[in-house]
């Protein structure tokens, strides 16, 4: 789990994070109608954010500092 939360925190994790947080905003504001749309847009701004910040989320769940 170490190894995948350290690729998950450099750049291709990161990258792939701030990609999949844009396609989720997009694809909820032009594809999906409202309210659900809404709800996958919002839901595109944890992996987008996470993704800028540098952070896992996965690193809540593990016990052990990194």
């Amino acid at each position: 789990m170490a190894g995948f939360i350290r690729f998950m925190n450099g750049p291709v994790g990161r990258t792939l994070r701030v990609g999949l947080g844009l396609v989720l905003i997009v694809w909820g504001l032009v594809g999906i109608q409202a309210p659900w749309g809404y709800l996958v847009a919002a839901l595109g701004l944890v992996p987008l954010s996470l993704g800028l910040s540098g952070r896992c989320i996965l690193e809540l769940f593990v016990s052990h500092s990194l």
